[in-house]
This record gives C-alpha cells, structure tokens and sequence, in this order.
C-alpha cells in the first residue's frame, strides 16, 4: 500500500514582499491526491483573447482553400500552419451594423468597425460626448467568469491616440475608434499601451506614475521583493513544481528586463511626463510584449479576459522590415492594383506571424491536464472586410485554441454569405459558460464552431 502524502496548496497561492504580490501558476501540489480533477483547481478555465486588426484584409488572400476538415490555409494564414489542428477559420460573416443605417448615415466605417467588432451593435452618430454603442463580449464575460480573478479583463492596444477628441470620421466621435472593449453602452473602455503599466497592474502597487519612475531607477526587479517566500515555498514542492515556479518566475523577470531595457532606449530623460516609459521602439517586440503579458496573466489567473487592438483604424505606421513605406491606411486604399494589394498582403500576414508568436507562447506554457492554448479560446480579425471599399462582409476571421474542451480545431467553416458576425460572438460566449439569449443583431448560435 502506498502512502499518500501529497501537499495541496490552494490555487490563489501569492509570493509576498514589501507591496508586491505575485501570483502562481497552477501546480501539481495545488491538486489534492486522489481527487477527480474535475473537483480540483486544475478543473479548465477558459480564456478568451479577442484581438482586433483594422483595415480587414485581401479576402483572396486570406481564403484557406478547402473546407472542413479538409483544406490548406491560405498564404495569409500561413504563419499559422503549427497550429492547424486548434484553428477554425470561419468564412462569409458579416457585421451588418458596421454598414451604413440609410442614406443619412454615410461614412463612418473606419469609426463603426471597431465600435461594432465585439458587440454587433450599431453605434450613434455623434461626435460629441452622447456616445453609445453596446456592451461587449467580453464585459459581458467578465461580469461572470471575470469576478473570480484579481482582474476582471485586461484591455490592451499598440497605438494610442485617446488625446483625440471630437470628430475622427465624418461624424462619429474619436472615442469609437480608441477601443473595441465598452463595458456598458455608453463607457468605453480604454485601451493601455504601456507594457511598464500592464506589468504594475498585473505584479505590482505602482498606482502612480511616480512610483512606477522609482522603481525604474532603483531598478530593482520585484521578484527580489519575494525572495525570502519563494525560498519558503520551495521547501513544500516536488521537483515538477519547484521547476515550473522557477520557469514561470524566469518567464516574469524576462518580460521585465524586456521593459526596462525598452525604457532606457526611449527615455533618455525620465523626468519628461511627455515621454511614456516602457514603449518598445521596435513595433514587433512591442506587439510580442504585450501578447506575453497577456499570456502570463493567464497562466498566473491574474485574468482570464482580454483585448488586444494590435492597431487602430486608420493607422498610418509604416511597415520598412516588409520594405513598405505606405502608411497602413493608405496601402488599404488598394484601388485593385496588384503592387498594392500585394503591399496589403504582406502587411496581413505580418500580423497574422504576430498572432503565432501568441499562440506558441500559449501553447508551451503548461496549464493542468494540458496547455494555456487548450484551454483558451482566441478571437482574431476585422471589423471591415475589403478595405478599398469600405464593405463588412466577408469578415477575416480566424479562431484559435481548444476552449477547454469545448472547440475542435483544424476546420474551415463556410457559412451562407452574410451570416452576422453577432452570431459567432454569441457562441463564443456560450463556450465560455456565459450563455445569452442574443447580442447585437444575432439570429442564433454557430453549432458547428
């Protein structure tokens, strides 16, 4: 007879030290013996990340051929190809309320798009500050499946223009196209660019800018803070756990000297409040950052939750790496030149080789009986479809991970033309336990997804 004499620590077991509290991934020792895993805190908790391009895409390009099970992806999708088992690529949906209402409500695509991506619902026209649009998916999550973790969500976004105010486009308030995440119809949420923030949200007390600046200075990591607990913690662990404590806190002290060292690139001056800190130079390792802080958070169940807005409508950064020197929006007004849409093209499948970054990362990180990308399900894709022309339909759309058990991968799906958008959200949320009657102009559920 074998004698059981495992340890369980709770799941929301911290490492404490002076104002820091660092969360834990789940461990083996957070596992009773002998109990189903199902009754444990290793039972899987789904994910959602919704991440969100502008400009839509070269729908010929973005195609997968095939459908089914049995279809090669496109050039586009590419970069995706070491995760086909976990994707569905869902083609011919529509955002119908990102359109045009009537004849009066011309323009505003750029504005409505974004607006739209996560709720399906037609926003007002104004430019003042009576804005309203819907509740999102993921507010909606967070409501439910949000309140069991410090953070109920997590917004983020690369590019930052919130000091706009007034008209962005031809009627519609700048506050439509500065987030995809509104928590109810009327509040936006906004969206953080700052990796140094999002760390200090999710691993520090830096409330204020100026604890944030002391801490640079010191530069001291915090994980020095909590030296004497992890030492503490160590003594109660198997040799599994003690490994990945020490993987997850070298994949913490990484992600910070990535910060620190992007802070000393672009603050030569700290004292300068214009300046912000922590923004990588290099736009590739900025979207990488930032992808990875999502992940941790994540594996560490900081939150369950986020959006990502990995650029904004009517972007105009310029792409030298790809040899592009078009600002984005103006390389999505192709005008069917074959150069340009091949510029546009290019730019896609950059994005896409960004998203792949995500999944890998997800994908190697151990969470229970599997992985964060088995228990994740991640959103990507456009609100606009032919950018030269302004349309909603069809929509790039791809999904990625196994949703707790709840999606099976390797699939293109074509659904009848104009099948909205709504409705793929509203199965969404019904994957992540947070069933609704509808959202936006939904008709039903994708039981096939």
């Amino acid at each position: 007879m074998r004698l059981i004499t495992k340890t369980h620590l709770p799941r929301r077991t911290f490492l404490r030290g002076l104002g820091v509290t660092l969360s834990l991934p789940l461990l083996d020792s957070m596992i009773p013996a002998q109990t189903p895993l199902a009754r444990t805190a290793a039972q899987p908790q789904i994910r959602l990340g919704l991440c969100f391009i502008p400009h839509g895409a070269v729908i010929s390009n973005w195609t997968p051929i095939g459908e089914g099970s049995d279809f090669d992806l496109s050039r586009t999708l590419a970069p995706l190809e070491p995760f086909k088992n976990q994707l569905v690529v869902v083609s011919n949906l529509a955002h119908h309320n990102a359109a045009p209402a009537g004849p009066g409500d011309n323009g505003g695509d750029h504005t409505r798009s974004p607006a739209v991506f996560l709720n399906g619902v037609h926003p007002k026209r104004t430019d003042g500050a009576d804005i309203r649009a819907g509740i999102t998916i993921d507010q909606i999550a967070a409501q439910k499946i949000g309140q069991q973790t410090p953070l109920p969500s997590l917004e983020l976004a690369i590019e930052d223009f919130s000091g706009l105010v007034g008209s962005c486009d031809v009627g519609f308030s700048c506050a439509y196209m500065n987030t995809i995440s509104w928590r109810t119809p009327t509040t936006p949420l906004p969206m953080e660019i700052n990796p140094r923030v999002v760390f200090d949200r999710l691993f520090g007390d830096g409330a204020t800018i100026e604890e944030r600046l002391e801490r640079i200075e010191q530069e001291r990591s915090i994980l020095d803070a909590v030296t004497s607990d992890v030492r503490h913690l160590e003594g109660k662990l198997g040799p599994t756990d003690r490994n990945r404590v020490a993987e997850y806190l070298d994949t913490v002290r990484e992600i910070e000297r990535r910060i620190q060292l992007a802070e000393k690139q672009t603050n030569s001056d700290i004292a300068v409040p214009a300046t912000p800190s922590g923004i990588p130079e290099d736009h590739q390792a900025h979207t990488k950052l930032m992808f990875d802080l999502m992940a941790v958070a994540y594996q560490a169940d900081i939150t369950r939750i986020s959006t990502f807005m990995m650029a904004r409508e009517v972007s105009y950064r310029t792409f030298p790496m790809l040899g592009i020197a078009e600002g984005f929006h103006p390389a999505s007004h192709h005008q069917n030149n074959p150069a340009r849409l091949e510029n546009l093209t290019k730019i896609n499948t950059y994005h896409v080789s960004l998203l792949a970054h995500f999944l890998e990362k997800l994908r190697s990180t151990p969470d229970g009986d599997g992985s964060l990308l088995d228990h994740s399900l991640v959103l990507y894709g456009s609100g606009m479809s032919n950018s030269n022309v302004h349309n909603h339909s069809p929509l790039p759309i791809v999904l990625a991970g196994g949703a707790a058990g709840k999606m099976k991968g390797g699939r293109h799906l074509k659904y009848p033309e104009n099948t909205p958008m709504a409705n793929l959200l509203l199965t969404i949320l019904n994957k992540a336990g947070v069933p609704q009657e509808s959202i936006g102009d939904s008709t039903g559920i994708l039981s096939e997804v």
